[in-house]
């Protein structure tokens, strides 16, 4: 039995769902650039144990977006994102608390940090799925096919702008101590709960109803959809390469000699990139297709890496300015403005008359798992090459093989699902 076509959402929804995504990253960057400091100065920890900490909390919302996306497809988008606001109030409700007494409580602490990634996970696969249903509903009222920027574009630039907000809010808060700024992020995302479940509109239950009157969900189909695997894995490769802004560039300024401080201007030129050229990349995308986009949007990444491999500082100038770092950060945002909207864009196509919330998840998920095992075995053979001479540039194959596997594979993977009779 086919689902029924969504209602088409009115713009005032659209702006809704573009705004939540503002809203969210506002509170979620408001607090977690800060959660290293507060281990470190705070709990005393070593750099080791931070790392530990705060990728455990990145795999607890990367890896439980599966999760998050099957509970939104039984029990509707709309109810887990407002479950999701409050389990994120909570953590950073947590976390304040751990530092409320005179002995800071570590255990608590942690608590805290998972909640605030399994919120996360609860809420984006719902907002995902929303968000598609729009742009569903946006195509069909065309009377022909518009080639314009798609919702998930201006998601990527509605959440950049609350990503570059977030910080200065606590930052200007920093001041009054961490329990404050915690305790802000709480209270704002209670405050986005509230304005969800007044301007959310109440859907149909998510799934499908099969014969028997129970609702269908779409994870064993998810599951046991080869071709959607195949696209999740090879797709991983995208995240992981992004999530190297927050590792690899950074030691990468170290063994040059730069100073940390510009990693502030590097993120900076990041979100001024995003939000002057995603809408145009989008456009462009709409033109050439998604096979081409993210055939496209992959080497872009991997030719950053290769800047970085390959490519030594001399020939940039003298080092005093990372220009070869710069280069390689510009190449590889670009890379992710071109594929990460499409991929969620394709994701409806491959759910087909499915709900879309495992789907979802799971291409999230596949990019957690990547991003934690593909970081370790960078980080080990960072370790390796200092230690046994070997070329410098092997760590980074981590990175740009697996980027041109999916430019090959995932693309034609995209083109066979969305023309099953074409020829790759």
């Amino acid at each position: 039995m086919p689902l029924p076509a969504p209602a088409r959402p009115p713009r005032s929804s659209i702006a809704v769902l573009l705004g939540t995504q503002t809203l969210f990253n506002i509170g979620f960057y408001a607090v977690v650039p800060f959660l290293a400091v507060v281990l470190t100065q705070d709990f005393l920890l070593a750099s080791t144990a931070v790392g530990l900490i705060l990728g455990i909390r990145t795999f607890a919302q990367q890896g439980l977006f599966l999760a998050g996306g099957a509970l939104a497809d039984r029990f509707g988008a709309r109810a887990m994102i407002l479950i999701g606001c409050a389990v994120r109030a909570a953590g950073f409700l947590t976390l304040a608390a751990s530092l409320w007494g005179s002995t800071p409580v570590l255990w608590l602490f942690i608590l805290g940090t998972l909640l605030t990634g399994f919120g996360g996970a609860l809420f984006s696969p719902g907002l995902n799925i929303l968000v598609a249903a729009a742009q569903s509903a946006r195509d069909r009222k065309e009377a022909r096919q518009v080639r314009r920027a798609t919702l998930f574009a201006w998601l990527s630039i509605t959440g950049e702008i609350g990503a570059v907000t977030g910080p200065l809010v606590g930052s200007a808060l920093w001041g009054w101590g961490f329990p404050t700024v915690a305790g802000f992020g709480a209270a704002f995302f209670a405050a986005i709960g509230l304005f969800l479940a007044a301007t959310l509109r109440r859907p149909a239950p998510a799934g499908a109803q099969a014969a028997g009157g129970k609702p269908r969900g779409s994870l064993r189909q998810c599951l046991g959809d080869r071709q959607f695997l195949a696209f999740c894995a090879l797709h991983a490769a995208d995240l992981l390469a992004y999530n190297q802004l927050y590792l690899a560039i950074p030691l990468e300024l170290a063994r040059q000699g730069l100073a940390t401080q510009w990693l502030g201007p590097i993120f900076a030129w990041i979100s001024i990139v995003t939000l002057c050229l995603q809408l145009p990349v989008s456009w462009l995308a709409a033109r050439i297709g998604a096979a081409a986009t993210l055939r496209l949007g992959y080497i872009l990444s991997a030719s950053g890496f290769a800047v970085l491999a390959f490519l030594p500082s001399a020939a940039f100038g003298d080092g005093s300015f990372p220009v070869r770092i710069l280069c390689a950060v510009t190449l590889m945002t670009l890379g992710h403005l071109s594929v990460h909207p499409t991929a969620l864009g394709l994701v409806p196509k491959f759910a087909g008359q499915h709900p879309t919330g495992s789907y979802f998840g799971l291409l999230s998920s596949c990019g957690g798992l990547a991003v934690l095992l593909g970081n370790l075995l960078f980080g080990w053979l960072l370790v390796q090459t200092r230690d046994s001479g070997a070329p410098s540039f092997t760590p980074w194959l981590v990175l740009i093989i697996p980027l041109l596997l999916a430019s090959w594979l995932g693309a034609r993977v995209a083109k066979r699902r969305l023309h099953p009779g074409a020829v790759s």
